[in-house]
Formats: structure tokens, C-alpha cells, sequence
């Protein structure tokens, strides 16, 4: 999770502009449900009248509230209105604060003033009469007023409120008002403004969808090209470490996930505390009496949570494990169809594919039938929670101290609240995947390269490189193993002659060739380039100096000029060359496109000595100072080796040539040949120097050449 935040941290600005956006559409989610208690309460109960405050009053009205009120107040009430022309007094604009200090200290008044009207006793009139004629001072009437008051009853303040605007709506009938227009107005002007706040909150809804997927896809995007970066500056000891599959897997269904949610964090779960705090506040502005259901609701969803995410946490993080394991053997399985049919091992291989497919659906299908109860639990929690506010709610309704609207509006509130904590759940599903996914990724990236450029490369002002190689006791031993592949390797692989080595499989042939162009560091010893060790210069510049062509020809999906052109900057006349010194233009002019004949993945549409001879043919397009051939004519037939290594040897008459072989005719006329045996040099010399000393080379000369072949070469039969 901590990763996930840190990548969300480098796009702070849109973070900020999403979090306020998300704020507005709390905002305007959480105003909804008052609005709708607004409608419900005042729109239809009370017929639009929003305060016990009259916005218009007749004078003996206001006059008799003023009797039943203390001086202070009836000073405000006096200030609060204004006589207007038709000898009525209208309300002058006052804040919500101001209305609602009035309605604190009218209530009772009204409910007082009304009853006493209804029930015939005086009037404001009648009071007013004897206030002038010295019957009654103002205490007394203040005194009458409590005793009414207390004549009525414990009313709470719902009840007076209500009374009061019963008094209100009286009042405007008598001042001429239609009061089924009046309601109409309220509940449009009131309907208006849910409707725009519905508009913004949906604008703001968008807005953060749009900038959360960008964020999430320069999240991916960035995190795909760091992982790519990164991989492409491996050596073999790290390649060995990441399978080819898992390096996949981390580069696409592990970033694919931390991009998946990212966007849920962004939409959701950064939405969710704000609505669930900003829910909770409202509730408690409703005065409800009923915050312990919030509580409950809040501690059983936590619970229920708490239990799922322990069960299912360690399956999770074992998923990913078995999401490597099945797309090794896919991939085995697909590059390797060719054997797998040959050997008629199908059926072996379905079973093992079987058994991979089957762990992983198990893990899966556990995983979902654990979380697939969290759905209907959930469900289970919010219908008890609404249950018990109606239960409680119908009860406050009843006994007056609620209204019907504030129950709805708490019940809306109280699902926003359980609505949050739901889509932190729903999302917390996801997150434990993410966070191994991102554990994963983070793994590649933040692996140390253990083949690095030096600080000072030696290359940085040297010019004029010749391409001599050189082994100085050199030993090597791949990362894990007990013994050295090989060692006390020495040799010099001068520019102008051809270096061949040779020797029985397993030897170390190979891994002499990859460690000159640094695919591996040597453990002891090291391999100069025209006296620099190859350590202290910078790998481009060492391999811009090399041709390499790998074991098994490697080509990309492209054409045949693209990959011969591999190199970059090569004119269509070399690329004609190289194909004509490596023997590939008699194949490549029989095609129909020539040069622009599509090459497909891998090379799959192009036969194995084909392949080769456009893998010989990169490296010579790209004329470096040392060529290196690994095993490169093993494809070849007799006479085609034979013309190829002659039209190589006029090309590579300034550079120097090094090739691993396993044909001894293939490298008779070399200037120089090692043989190796168990990682050691066994002799070193020409074809005629080894046949007379070597004893190893002998037994390998007299395996493949015939008596006659041997004596026609000047070996020793």
C-alpha cells in the first residue's frame, strides 16, 4: 500500500485537484438528503413554510406578539420588521442565524397568542386594550402567558415549532395569500436547487473519473518503462534471478494491478472518509437522539472486514506465486510445441498445464467464496441498521419529538456513512494483490545492477580502437554455483586473425564468449580491450566495438532489411553486402519483397539456417572491431560454411574474429585455436600444432574427420 501511495505521490497536482474535487461532491451528495427533509417536512407538512417567523404580519398581530414577549426580545422582533405600504409590516432581509434567534423565542408566543384566539378567551386586540387602560401591566400579561403555557403541557420543541407555523400559514390565509401557490414555489425553488446541486456533483463525478484514469495510466505507463529500463541493464546473473515469465508477469498482470486500483483509490477510497466524516457530522446536526446506531453500523462493518481480510490475505499474496507458475509452463508449453508433438508428449503436458490451471482456480475460487459472503453481510448490516431507525425513528415521530423528514434524512445519512465504509471494503478486496503486485515491481526496479559503467570510463578520449582481445587468468563462476565454469584462462585475440575454441560440450566455451562483451563480470583475472580492461569502460562504448551473433539466431518481428539493419544508420549497399558475405542473398532474392519480406516473431517463417545466416548478416552490417561467433554455422551445410567463411575472412581482415565452434572444419584454417576441457585450456595452437601435441583435439579431430581428411589437413593419424 505504501508503494502504491508513493507512485500516487508523484502526481501530486492531480492528487490535490481530484481531493478537491472529490471535497465538492461530498459537499453536494451530503446536501441532498437535507433537501429532501426540507420537502418532505416543509415542502408537503407545512405547507412551504420554512421558519415560524411571518414574512408578512399584520400590525395587531405584531402588536400581540409583542405583549407576550420581554422587552429585549420585543425590541429584535420590532427591528425585524418594517411597515409597508399597504399598513401591513414585511420582514427585512435577515440571515438564516437571524430566523432562526427569532423562531427560538416566537414559538411559544404564537402557539400562546393562537390558542387563546381559538378558544375565545382575548385577543391581541383585547390585550392591548387593557395594557392602555391600566387593567394589566406587562408582568402580568407575561405572568398569563406562562400560565398558558403551562396549562398546555410538556409540548417539545417539534411540536411548538409546527404549532407555530400553523399560526404563520393562518396569518398569510388572512393576509390574502394562496397558499397552495405559495407551497408550489417552495417545492419547485427547493427541487431547483437539489437539481443543480445533482449537476454539479455529477460534473465533479466526471472530472475526478477522467483525471483518476490519467493519473492511474501515467502511473502504468511510467512504472512499464522503469521496469523495461531496468530489465534491458540486466546482466545474465540478474536475468537468472527473474525467470523470463515472472519478468512478464511483473511487466504487465502486476502493473495492470497497481493501475486498477489506483484509480479506485483516487474515486473511491479517498472519497469514502470524506463522505463517511462529513455523513457523520450531518447526523449529528439532526439532533436525532439515534447516533448509537452510526456506532453499531460503523463497528460491525469493521468486524466483518477485520475477519475476511485475515482468511484471505495469505491466498492472495500466494495467487501471484501461482500466476508465475502458469504462465512458465504456458510459455514452455507454446515455444516448445514443436518438440512436445514430435515426442507425443501432449498428454503430459495438458496434465501439467491441468495442474497449474487447477492450483491456481482453487486459490481463486477460495478467495471468491470468502469475499463473496462480504456482499450479502454488508447487505444484511444496512437492512438491520434501517430497520432500527424506523424501529426508533417511528417511535421519536410519534411522541413529537421528531419529524418524518429529519428520520429520512438520518437514514440517508446513515447508508452514505455505511456506503463509504462498503466501497473501502469493496476496494480492499484488490488490495492486498496490489500490494504484492507493487512489492513485485519494486523488486525489479530496485535491483542493483551488478554489471555498471565506472565512474571515469577509460574510452571517454581514446580513439583509434583496433580490437585486440585479451584473457589475463581469467576464472568465472556463475552466481550460486560450488565450482568456476572455468579458469586461468589466457589468450590474445589479435585484429587480422580468427581465434577459434573448441572442445566437448559443457566446457565453457559459451561463457568464454559472453563475458567479453560483459553479459557476465569475470570472478578472477581480467579481459583487456587493446590494454583497457573492459570493467573500466562503458558498456556502449564495448559493445559498439562488438558483432556479436548468439548461439541460437535471434530475430524481431519486422523484415529482413530491419533486422539486418539492426544496428541502425545502414545504407541499402551494406545491407546487400551483408547479405552477400553471409550467403543470404540467394534466399532473400527469391522472395518476392527481397530486403522488405516480413520476418515474423522470432523468426518463425524463415528456416533455422536462414535465420543464422541473417544473424551473421546483422553483425557484419555493423562492421565492428571484433566479431563474435557462438556455434553461428552450426545450421549451415558444408558447401555454404565453406563460401560463407570465405567472404568473411576478406571482410575481417582488420578485425579480430573469435568463434566457438563444434566442427572442427569449420575452424581448420583459424590463426589460433584453444581447446578447452573442463573449463581449462587443454592446448593452444593451430590446426597442425594441436594434432601433434594435443591429445584432446586429437580425440575430437579423429571423431569427426576421416583418415584420409586427416592426412589431406597434415594431422597425425
Amino acid at each position: 500500500m505504501g508503494k502504491i501511495m508513493k507512485y500516487l505521490g508523484e502526481h501530486k497536482a492531480s492528487v490535490v485537484a481530484i481531493f478537491l474535487l472529490l471535497v465538492v461532491q461530498a459537499l453536494c451528495d451530503l446536501s441532498l438528503p437535507q433537501y429532501m427533509s426540507d420537502i418532505v417536512d416543509i415542502g408537503i407538512q407545512q405547507g412551504g413554510i420554512a421558519y415560524a417567523v411571518p414574512e408578512k404580519i399584520r400590525a395587531d398581530t405584531l402588536e400581540g406578539l409583542c405583549l407576550l414577549l420581554p422587552e429585549q426580545e420585543e425590541r429584535t422582533l420590532r427591528d425585524a420588521y418594517r411597515k409597508t405600504d399597504d399598513g401591513n409590516y414585511g420582514l427585512t432581509g435577515l440571515e438564516k442565524e437571524e430566523l432562526e434567534e427569532l423562531e427560538a423565542f416566537l414559538g411559544m408566543p404564537m402557539v400562546v397568542m393562537s390558542s387563546m384566539e381559538a378558544e375565545g378567551e382575548m385577543g391581541a386586540s383585547d390585550l392591548k386594550a387593557m395594557l392602555n387602560s391600566g387593567q394589566m401591566t406587562k408582568e402580568q400579561v407575561l405572568q398569563a402567558e406562562k400560565a398558558a403555557e403551562e396549562g398546555m403541557g410538556d409540548l417539545s420543541e417539534s411540536i411548538i415549532s409546527q404549532r407555530a407555523r400553523l399560526m404563520v400559514k393562518a396569518e398569510y390565509e388572512a393576509l390574502g395569500y394562496d397558499m397552495g401557490a405559495y407551497q408550489s414555489r417552495y417545492m419547485l425553488r427547493t427541487g431547483g436547487k437539489m437539481l443543480a446541486v445533482s449537476i454539479v456533483m455529477m460534473l465533479a463525478a466526471i472530472l475526478v473519473g477522467l483525471l483518476a484514469s490519467r493519473v492511474s495510466a501515467n502511473i502504468g505507463m511510467t512504472l512499464r518503462s522503469r521496469v523495461f529500463n531496468k530489465v534491458v541493464r540486466f546482466s545474465g546473473c540478474e536475468m537468472e534471478r527473474f525467470s523470463t515469465a515472472s519478468l512478464i508477469t511483473r511487466s504487465t498482470n502486476d502493473i495492470q494491478q497497481v493501475q486498477m486500483v489506483s484509480v479506485l483509490l483516487l474515486r473511491m477510497i479517498l472519497y469514502a472518509p470524506i463522505i463517511g466524516v462529513g455523513g457523520v457530522v450531518k447526523v449529528s446536526n439532526t439532533k436525532t437522539g439515534m447516533g448509537w446506531i452510526i456506532g453499531i453500523a460503523v463497528g460491525s462493518i469493521i468486524l466483518l472486514v477485520g475477519v475476511l481480510m485475515s482468511v484471505t490475505m495469505p491466498k492472495f499474496k500466494k495467487m501471484q506465486t501461482l500466476v508465475d507458475r502458469l504462465n512458465l509452463v504456458s510459455r514452455e508449453i507454446l515455444t516448445g510445441v514443436s518438440v512436445i508433438r514430435a515426442f507425443s508428449r501432449e498428454q503430459f503436458e495438458e496434465e501439467r498445464f491441468a495442474g497449474a490451471n487447477k492450483d491456481l482456480m482453487k486459490t481463486q475460487l477460495f478467495t471468491s467464496r470468502v469475499m463473496s459472503m462480504m456482499m450479502p453481510a454488508m447487505m444484511l448490516i444496512m437492512n438491520c441498521i434501517t430497520v432500527m431507525i424506523v424501529w426508533f425513528g417511528a417511535q421519536g415521530v410519534d411522541m413529537g419529538n421528531l419529524q418524518v423528514g429529519d428520520m429520512m434524512a438520518f437514514i440517508t445519512y446513515t447508508m452514505q456513512i455505511v456506503m463509504a465504509f462498503l466501497m473501502i471494503t469493496m476496494v480492499s478486496v484488490m488490495l492486498p494483490r496490489a500490494g504484492v503486485a507493487a512489492d513485485r515491481i519494486e523488486e525489479v526496479i530496485c535491483t542493483e545492477e551488478t554489471i555498471t559503467d565506472p565512474a571515469n570510463p577509460a574510452d571517454e578520449l581514446k580513439e583509434g580502437w583496433r580490437g585486440e582481445v585479451a584473457f589475463e587468468d581469467v576464472s568465472f563462476r556463475y552466481p550460486g554455483a560450488d565450482e568456476d565454469a572455468i579458469c586461468h584462462i589466457s589468450f590474445v585475440a589479435k585484429p587480422g586473425q580468427t581465434t577459434a575454441i573448441i572442445g566437448s560440450t559443457g566446457c565453457g566455451k559459451s561463457t568464454v564468449l559472453n563475458l567479453i562483451p560483459r553479459f557476465y563480470d569475470v570472478t578472477a583475472g581480467r579481459i583487456t580491450m587493446d590494454g583497457a580492461d573492459i570493467r573500466q569502460m562503458s558498456q556502449k562504448k564495448l559493445r559498439d566495438l562488438i558483432g556479436y551473433v548468439p548461439q541460437k539466431g535471434v530475430l524481431f518481428s519486422g523484415t529482413i532489411a530491419s533486422n539486418i539493419g539492426f544496428v541502425g544508420n545502414v545504407s541499402e549497399e551494406q545491407l546487400e553486402e551483408a547479405a552477400r558475405i553471409a550467403q543470404a542473398e540467394e534466399f532473400i532474392q527469391a522472395k518476392e519483397e527481397r530486403f522488405e519480406s516480413p520476418i515474423a516473431q522470432g523468426g518463425t517463417n524463415v528456416s533455422g539456417g536462414q535465420k543464422q545466416r541473417l544473424s551473421i548478416a546483422r553483425a557484419i552490417a555493423k562492421n565492428p572491431k571484433v566479431y563474435l561467433f557462438d556455434d553461428s554455422f552450426s545450421a549451415l551445410d558444408y558447401r555454404t560454411d565453406v563460401a560463407l567463411r570465405k567472404a568473411l575472412g576478406e571482410k575481417t581482415r582488420e578485425a579480430a574474429v573469435i568463434i566457438v565452434a563444434q566442427r572442427i572444419s569449420t575452424i581448420l584454417h583459424a590463426d589460433q585455436i584453444i581447446v578447452l576441457e573442463d573449463g581449462e585450456v587443454a592446448g593452444i595452437g593451430t590446426h597442425r600444432e594441436l594434432m601433434e601435441h594435443c591429445e584432446t583435439y586429437q580425440e575430437i579431430a579423429r571423431s569427426q574427420l576421416s583418415e584420409k581428411e586427416l592426412a589431406d589437413q597434415g594431422g597425425v593419424s
